[in-house]
């Protein structure tokens, strides 16, 4: 084992609302072995983490994607007693994502109880937020008393999309002021100026911002208080119908998934295509939404399953973007390589970077500890 736990291999654990995501990286970014779950953590946390561990390589740290790190944890932070009950504070903030994560976190710590475990927030990324960029317009002594504020999320995907991105234009991530859109089960856009988040879609919850797969974004909130008055729609019932049966799934009501309802809309599936118009055109305004917070535009960039996997919906979005200088025509990279995709000589470059959240909870699992060191 590595005498500071950073220099050799790292386990993650990627715990989703519906999946498990298991993997060993070493220190050059190398996945050694993976496995994924076709369900989310629970009690049979410890059984899926020992299975995955039998005859794989060893490993000296554990890395634990948090989707929310409330207020109280904003960085990656090695876990103890303190730390735990800090995350689990944060739970009722995202609680579609962080009851799985938080039980393999304890099964992890159970098996592996020699190791350290650094807890990464998906808000971490964000954490350093302007003010104005963070703050609800709400009664200030509301928002001080709950802690009401916009968080952000995708923080992981953003920051390895930036350290791919800086590589693919050959600039310091310091020097770029760019456009980062992430867009899967959940959507979110983001603007990055000299390498940090000054703006972003989600807000305190990952519930606010583009429209996503089941997940309705931003919607009026007067509608909502119309709902529960109205038709007497009780809380819990509501939030699962913004969380569980709305976004693509909503619209279309089919299905969630891009690439069944760009089949069904070359069939004529007009529910299909209002999905997806609907969608591409949310992405838009999230995007145009954040370009102003730069000063100007030195890259559009695509990352998530869909913004990787699905050029119908890449297209759309460039497309509709000439307002700021962005342009479609774009071509279809290489399966899981990083790429520029706009044409040649484009005023602002477009690009696709495959989601990288596995090896960047690593790299910031061993800064953590390296600087705990």
């Amino acid at each position: 084992m590595a005498v500071d736990g950073v220099t050799g291999n790292v386990l993650v654990a990627d715990a989703g609302s519906s999946s498990f995501h298991l993997a060993i990286v070493d220190v050059h970014d190398r996945v050694l072995t993976t496995r994924d779950f076709d369900e989310p953590p629970g009690a049979d946390a410890g059984k899926m983490i020992e299975e995955f561990l039998t005859g794989a390589p060893p490993v000296d740290a554990c890395g634990h994607r948090m989707v929310h790190g409330g207020p109280d944890v904003p960085r990656p932070t090695v876990v103890d007693t303190v730390v735990r009950t800090r995350l689990q504070a944060a739970a009722s903030l995202a609680p579609l994502h962080m009851p799985p994560a938080l039980a393999a976190l304890d099964a992890a710590r159970r098996l592996l109880p020699r190791l350290p475990h650094v807890a990464c927030p998906d808000t971490a990324f964000h954490h350093q937020l302007p003010d104005p960029a963070r703050t609800y317009a709400l009664p200030r002594e509301l928002t001080r008393r709950h802690g009401l504020r916009r968080y952000g999320f995708h923080g992981l995907s953003y920051a390895y999309a930036l350290r791919r991105t800086a590589e693919l234009l050959d600039r310091a991530p310091e020097d770029l002021q760019l456009l980062i859109t992430h867009l899967g089960g959940g959507c979110s856009a983001c603007a990055v100026r000299a390498g940090r988040s000054v703006d972003t879609t989600m807000g305190m919850t990952p519930s606010e911002g583009l429209p996503m797969s089941t997940r309705s974004g931003t919607v009026d909130p007067g509608m909502l208080l119309w709902l529960q008055t109205e038709t007497g729609m009780d809380p819990d019932r509501l939030a699962h119908v913004l969380t569980r049966e709305s976004g693509l799934l909503g619209i279309s009501g089919t299905s969630d998934d891009t690439r069944d309802l760009v089949r069904a809309r070359a069939t004529g599936d007009a529910a299909a295509a209002l999905a997806l118009d609907t969608f591409t055109l949310g992405v838009r305004r999230g995007v145009a939404a954040m370009a102003a917070s730069l000063d100007h535009v030195d890259g559009l960039v695509f990352t998530g399953e869909i913004g990787e996997d699905q050029p119908e919906v890449r297209e759309a979005v460039a497309a509709g973007l000439s307002v700021l200088g962005i342009a479609g025509g774009l071509t279809t990279p290489e399966p899981r390589q990083p790429a520029m995709v706009s044409r040649p000589g484009a005023a602002v470059p477009v690009l696709v970077v495959p989601t990288g959240e596995v090896p960047q909870i690593a790299l910031e699992t061993r800064v953590c500890l390296r600087t705990r060191h």
